[in-house]
């Protein structure tokens, strides 16, 4: 019991000081935004391939703790999290997260041993607990990634009538930086700054494509490279690209109606075991008290949900379908 007590004590110890260390980390980048600003640009001409990638590779900044931004740096698999935190558009820097994951895997795991005696469940329970900020920047991708996709149409008409008013190409996505919205705006401004910093045009939008995972972008960049070597209208082709993105949203508007009661009977299927044991926990405890106790009980369990997980994915690439 006194070990116990120790162990306690030390992991409430660690999470005070990460905590501390989370904390003072957010106060030092929200004080100095302009700061925060050109490490941002810094870090986009880091992952550039340019001349001066070398240079720019030092200033690279992942966290505000010093210490802890030397671990990082010297980790390959901190600067793909980074990268992942730059395409869910997340200013924070990488330390934060590692930071908040420890923490939170630290207080899941000491709450659950308040809860639970068994230590193997309890760290499982911690680690679940510190993978939270890493599901939250895959959600925020996402959704910056589909919300990028709805934009590119419109952003593609704005080059494409500007290019016929006359303007240069690079003035026309100084266009689309300044007049929409984010995502599309401050992706099209990091290109700005990286073809002003001197890298090529086809590089510059290359690495565009390679932040945004968005297929209807290749063909903007395709477009734009082929243009550059062999000439050609190219406001004509991005309005020809725009006409094709639009019809392509309205064929997966009608698959999504197609297969919207797929969905829906594939949902109620996977809620109904789960509704009938909670019912008739409720009306007959003891019959369902058997199958939590019983270890035959506990294999039934387990077959179910695996044959629910199988059902799920099956269903899941039957209803889904890629254009």
């Amino acid at each position: 019991m006194v070990n116990m007590d120790i162990w306690i004590g030390v992991g409430v110890f660690i999470a005070i000081l990460l905590l501390a260390q989370g904390g003072y980390g957010i106060w030092r980048t929200l004080q100095d935004p302009e700061k925060k600003r050109v490490q941002r640009r810094l870090r986009f001409m880091a992952q550039a391939g340019s001349d001066g990638t070398d240079v720019l590779e030092r200033r690279l900044v992942l966290s505000e703790i010093p210490f802890l931004n030397r671990i990082l740096l010297k980790l390959s698999l901190s600067r793909r999290m980074n990268f992942l935190l730059e395409q869910a558009g997340i200013q924070s820097p990488l330390g934060v997260f590692i930071i908040s994951s420890l923490l939170l895997a630290t207080i899941g795991f000491l709450i659950s041993t308040r809860m639970i005696s068994n230590y193997l469940l309890a760290g499982i329970a911690g680690i679940i607990a510190g993978t939270i900020p890493y599901l939250y920047v895959l959600s925020k991708k996402k959704h910056r990634m589909q919300k990028f996709e709805r934009q590119l149409p419109e952003a593609l008409d704005l080059i494409a009538r500007s290019l016929k008013a006359g303007n240069a190409f690079t003035g026309s996505m100084k266009m689309v930086a300044e007049e929409m919205d984010d995502p599309v705006s401050r992706e099209f401004d990091k290109t700005l700054g990286e073809i002003n910093f001197g890298l090529e045009v086809s590089e510059a939008l290359k690495n565009l494509s390679h932040r945004i995972e968005c297929p209807d972008l290749r063909f903007f960049v395709v477009a734009i490279n082929l243009q550059r070597e062999s000439g050609g209208n190219l406001a004509e082709t991005l309005e020809n690209i725009c006409r094709l993105i639009r019809e392509r949203f309205k064929l997966q508007g009608k698959i999504k109606v197609l297969a919207a009661e797929g969905k829906l009977s594939a949902t109620i299927l996977l809620a109904l075991p789960f509704l009938i044991a909670l019912a008739i926990t409720y009306l007959n405890p003891d019959y369902m008290l058997l199958l939590i106790q019983d270890p035959i009980g506990h294999i039934m369990i387990g077959l179910g949900i695996t044959m629910m997980i199988l059902g799920a994915l099956i269903t899941k690439k039957i209803t889904v379908i890629k254009i």
